[in-house]
């Protein structure tokens, strides 16, 4: 079944970036001048999604309208004849048919999951979490997708990470697929474990192609960490499934470009990373950074 909706969480307080986010949703913070949420629905348009549905919270009512049409902004742009800018304020409008599904009480990921059933129906789906921004030019999705259509089940996206901060993910224990390397059969997974108890060094990322299965799943998973209901819990036990019940997880190993937005350090270096990489922008912030940083080792 060819896979078409993709489901995006967004519905947590975003209390590291506080005061910021006491009245915009974290996922409205620009990376440079998008919002965050762009991305990820562009990278969602980009993969062949074409109906995304944000699971969002009370005060996330912008996340919507950033994706509707403002005729009057548009008729503004081009009656000044700024093409530039009338082009990205009509590119969030036509990315993908955006929906939008309120989670309620903040429960976990697997509960956000969970609130979107109704929408998705019995159809594989992506889900795609805001904090991590996958660069455009690596092709992550698109290729867990063709290994869900592939090999059936569910398919997660996996990086590896240093040893010490493995307690900071979901990890997994994995054995080869095939003859690549980078895609792994799932026998087990941990939502942050231990340093001591981590299977492998293996974190699940914010990528997921999960099949309708999980629904079931999650129905009957108990709170588990922090007293929510962990996807990373429900995953454990498809993995322990028959294929024909729709069972079974594998990974594909991430080894692009990632940007992690979720703490203040992490989304000030992917400002300064993305930032770098824009034509219109990065040759000549390259150069105001190369002079500030040789001033700060002076």
């Amino acid at each position: 079944m060819t896979i078409h909706k993709a489901v995006i969480p967004a519905a947590g307080l975003g209390t590291r970036f506080l005061p910021a986010t006491k009245s915009t949703p974290k996922e409205m913070l620009p990376v440079v001048d998008t919002p965050a949420i762009e991305y990820v629905v562009a990278e969602a348009a980009a993969s062949g999604l074409d109906d995304v549905l944000l699971v969002t919270g009370r005060g996330k009512d912008s996340l919507a309208a950033h994706f509707d049409a403002v005729p009057e902004l548009e008729a503004a742009l081009e009656a000044k004849g700024d093409q530039g800018r009338l082009a990205a304020v009509r590119r969030s409008s036509e990315l993908a048919a955006v929906h939008t599904v309120r989670q309620g009480q903040p429960r976990g990921l697997g509960h956000a999951v969970l609130v979107a059933r109704a929408h998705v129906g019995d159809e594989p789906f992506a889900v795609m979490l805001g904090d991590d921004l996958i660069d455009e030019r690596d092709a992550l999705l698109t290729t867990m997708i063709a290994l869900q259509e592939q090999v059936g089940g569910s398919v997660i996206a996996l990086l590896e990470v240093p040893e010490e901060q493995i307690s900071l993910y979901g990890c997994v224990a994995a054995e080869p697929l095939g003859d690549d390397p980078d895609q792994v059969r799932v026998t087990a997974l941990v939502e942050k474990p231990a340093v001591e108890d981590a299977p492998s060094n293996l974190a699940i990322i914010g990528r997921y192609v999960l099949h309708p299965a999980v629904f079931d799943v999650l129905e009957r998973t108990d709170p588990g960490r922090g007293g929510e209901i962990q996807l990373t819990d429900a995953l454990a036990t498809l993995a322990t499934m028959p294929a024909e019940q729709g069972g079974g997880v594998h990974g594909v190993v991430f080894r692009g470009r990632r940007y992690d937005t979720g703490d203040r350090l992490d989304y000030l270096k992917a400002v300064v990373q993305l930032a770098c990489e824009r034509q219109d922008l990065g040759p000549q912030f390259r150069t105001w950074l190369s002079g500030f940083a040789a001033e700060l080792t002076d």
